[in-house]
């Protein structure tokens, strides 16, 4: 069965300036256990909430399968963590994941592609090896909340 493993919404972009420079240090609580979706809006408390650039971008979403082992959002900056379901090959898609508190639709809009900063936070060759696998940006189409855990996951 797959499986919410992280939750990530943080209220600060800690990716600014050069990579060299290394990300800012991550608030406390940017990890959590549940988030609240709000349709059309992104994930309550995190830095993309309701910023019209970002509409179609709200929410993101990658598969632990892609990642280095031990790699989590605070390294990728990504909202869910899923395991034992690839996402990046959903674009088009719309993906619903129902935590227990009932279901939360994604229009999977695009590939959220990795940037030079991965091959800080994750590793050397990072960037290079995530293009493809960097998850997906989606648009929330219910409001909702997601746990972590078990999660059923269907795709439509």
């Amino acid at each position: 069965m797959p499986e919410i493993v992280e939750l990530l919404a943080s209220p600060i972009t800690r990716f600014e300036g050069r990579p060299s420079d290394g990300p800012k240090p991550a608030p406390p609580g940017e990890l959590v256990t549940l988030v609240q979706v709000r349709a059309g809006l992104g994930i309550v408390g995190d830095r993309y909430f309701g910023k019209p650039a970002h509409k179609d971008a709200a929410v993101t979403v990658i598969s632990q399968e892609q990642l280095p082992p031990g790699t989590g959002l605070t390294a990728v900056r990504r909202n869910i963590l899923v395991s034992g379901l690839i996402v990046d090959d959903l674009v088009g898609e719309i993906l619903t994941l129902d935590s227990g508190d009932g279901p939360v639709r994604l229009q999977v809009n695009r590939k959220a592609h990795p940037c030079a900063w991965m091959d800080v936070t994750v590793g050397p060759g990072a960037w290079k090896g995530l293009r493809g696998k960097g998850g997906v940006r989606c648009t929330p189409l219910d409001d909702g909340i997601l746990r972590v855990g078990p999660v059923k996951a269907t795709v439509d």
